[in-house]
């Protein structure tokens, strides 16, 4: 089955940035459009960004736009989160997504926490 391995998380200041990567297993990948969701304790899990099997296409939600920047290298089967100019409320469980005709994967997700 398909793997999605996320990775890049960790603690960072408020105004900081991180990168948050994610690796696919298989050949689907290329042909399937991808997203990042996050959950924060005690929330239900959020879309946070989404892009299209050739990346023509992102959207974001409300809360990060202007900030985080969604892309993909499909050679490489790795998905990207930059996130800029981190909030305290960005601080979650971020989880990559995969979506191919029927199928749907999750990843293990990476903690990223934003505190001072």
């Amino acid at each position: 089955q398909v793997q999605l391995v996320e990775s890049g998380g960790g603690l960072v200041q408020p105004g900081g940035s991180l990168r948050l990567s994610c690796a696919a297993s298989g050949n689907i990948f290329r042909l399937s459009a991808m997203g990042w969701y996050r959950q924060a304790p005690g929330n239900e899990r959020e879309l946070v960004a989404t892009i299209t099997s050739g990346g023509g296409t992102v959207n974001y939600a409300d809360s990060v736009k202007g900030r985080f920047t969604i892309s993909r290298d499909n050679p490489k089967n790795t998905m990207y989160l930059q996130m800029n100019s981190l909030k305290p409320e960005d601080t979650a469980v971020y989880y990559c997504n995969l979506k191919y005709l029927t199928l749907e994967y999750w990843g293990q997700g990476t903690q990223v926490t934003v505190s001072s």
